[in-house]
């Protein structure tokens, strides 16, 4: 005669339970006390949907089904002057029956409720969060209130993309949104009213059903956003900043929002090379490198619109903010010259370096970033050329000009006046712009252009005589090195310092030789100034 309530099973867990007033879903098994079973709601495959006391249930569910927690399971006794009474239903339940219930709670809300959002994690650095239209990435589980899973981004393996606040989304995820920081994981409760409400979405989620959504914020944005540009760490000295149309040297880590890397150069072992504000790189990057010091550390955060846009590349997926960490190691402007910056100069200093003369200084050889390439100081010689003759890069012919012996410079040498886009493997990065500190320590004067050699005095009148030794009227080789060599020994002449004696006499002795039989012969033999001389009367 009395109502008989046994719980067969409840969860630890049970953060609500079900109050008068409340909607809720709940499977059951009706049957007779001998076990005829006279209804089922898994028969049908549908959850029973009501409200608890609003008289829309026999009087004894009514009561039974107060304070039960989702997933709990009852066994119910109702008698009949708390079911159906002396009437029964017609063909279905007879006159005084008492009835037994098997019920499984599955689903509970109330008409009053509001989403409800429990974060569980939260970063220590929260620098923004999710506003209204704003651009979201993030991932979910979606389940029941009973923790049945209906849907879940990570099966796709593709994060949810979407805006927050415009109507895109069902209301309660609109709200749940609000206020999240990437890297935020929280779970959200959206009764149905605020979800799919009494028709579901046709598929999946059945009408009246509570939705509960694990969610991992991974990616926020505005369409509005610029780039965002941290400094990290900027010299002492920035003599200049990078412009638009300067090259650019960097290393970068490229993450996203969430931390993954997508890609760095460092991997590489080779810094990302391109020009800047012409268009090479993506909008936001390209705005991100002006304004640069060499040796600068920034991070420049890009979002879609300014990076890889909605469709994104290779592993970066669409609409994705993108973080760089970048180093600046160098940057350049193909307009640039050498700098010569003199750090030393002695009191006396009246010879100056020309094209031709012979060098010997000692230097330091570095990049921008300070990176030491070379050093004469550790091969414990100096470094020996003719100035103007190609013999070191165009560059550093530029920059040993004008010293004077004793002075001490630093040069920086662009890459188009240095080892241009290929370097030195191993040795000189491409692109590279090269710093030489330079101590000039001997100076040996060089010839008058075009000139590999002079006479300190007066020409004999009968040079021709003098060379040719054995008198037969030709001139070997042999008898003109040999005689060369006896004039600079005694002084009477001179070579073109910094050069191959042997060379520069065949080199000679072939201008001679006009006709090219290995012979010079007295009607050959000229000397530099009557060349000119019959050129001009030609003329």
């Amino acid at each position: 005669t009395e109502l008989s309530i046994e719980q067969r099973f409840v969860p630890e867990s049970c953060p609500r339970a079900v109050r008068p007033g409340d909607f809720v879903r709940y499977h059951y098994l009706g049957a007779f006390p001998d076990g005829t079973r006279f209804d089922s709601s898994y028969d049908r495959g549908s959850t029973f949907n009501v409200f608890v006391g609003k008289g829309q249930l026999i009087a004894g569910m009514d009561k039974a089904l107060v304070g039960m927690c989702v997933n709990e399971r009852r066994y119910v006794r109702i008698p009949p002057r708390l079911a159906y009474g002396t009437e029964g239903v017609s063909g279905v339940i007879p006159p005084n029956a008492v009835l037994h219930f098997d019920v499984l709670l599955i689903d509970l809300w109330n008409s009053e409720d509001q989403v409800q959002v429990q974060t569980y994690f939260r970063p220590e650095k929260c620098p923004r969060t999710v506003q209204v239209s704003d651009f979201v990435r993030y991932h979910y589980n979606g389940t029941f209130l009973d923790g049945t899973l209906f849907d879940s981004s990570h099966n796709r393996m593709r994060t949810y993309d979407t805006y927050v606040g415009i109507g895109w989304l069902i209301p309660g995820m609109d709200q749940g949104l609000l206020g999240m920081c990437v890297g935020e994981k929280r779970i959200i409760t959206i009764p149905p009213f605020l979800a799919y409400g009494e028709e579901g979405d046709g598929k999946d989620i059945p009408g009246q059903a509570s939705l509960v959504f694990d969610v991992a914020l991974l990616d926020l944005h505005n369409p509005k956003d610029g780039i965002a540009i941290e400094n990290q760490q900027v010299p002492e000295s920035c003599e200049r900043r990078s412009q638009a149309g300067d090259f650019v040297r960097y290393h970068y880590n490229g993450t996203l929002l969430d931390g993954t890397l997508f890609d760095s150069s460092y991997s590489r072992n080779r810094t990302y090379d391109t020009y800047v504000g012409k268009g090479y790189v993506i909008a936001g990057m390209d705005e991100g490198l002006l304004g640069v010091c060499t040796g600068e550390k920034r991070r420049i955060i890009i979002p879609p619109h300014l990076g890889y846009g909605e469709e994104g590349r290779g592993k970066i997926p669409g609409s994705a903010v993108l973080v760089f960490d970048i180093h600046v190691v160098d940057f350049h402007n193909p307009s640039d010259s050498v700098s010569i910056t003199v750090n030393y100069k002695p009191s006396n200093c009246t010879v100056l370096s020309k094209k031709g003369d012979y060098l010997k200084y000692h230097y330091n050889a570095s990049l921008l970033d300070g990176t030491l390439l070379d050093s004469t100081h550790s091969l414990g010689k100096t470094y020996n050329i003719v100035l103007g003759f190609g013999q070191v890069v165009v560059g550093m012919d530029m920059g040993l000009q004008d010293m004077c012996v004793g002075e001490r410079r630093t040069v920086v040498i662009p890459p188009h006046l240095g080892y241009g886009e290929e370097g030195v493997e191993g040795e000189v990065p491409g692109s590279a712009v090269l710093v030489f500190d330079i101590e000039l320590l001997e100076l040996v004067s060089g010839l008058p252009e075009g000139y590999m050699f002079v006479w300190n005095g007066e020409v004999s009148p009968n040079l021709f005589e003098e060379i040719d030794q054995d008198h037969d009227g030709e001139v070997l080789l042999e008898e003109f090195s040999e005689y060369i060599q006896a004039q600079v020994d005694s002084g009477k002449g001179k070579l073109a310092p910094g050069f191959d004696f042997e060379k520069i006499v065949k080199n000679m002795f072939t201008n001679q030789d006009r006709d090219g039989n290995g012979k010079v012969t007295a009607e050959e033999f000229k000397l530099k100034d009557q060349e000119v001389k019959e050129e001009h009367d030609e003329l």
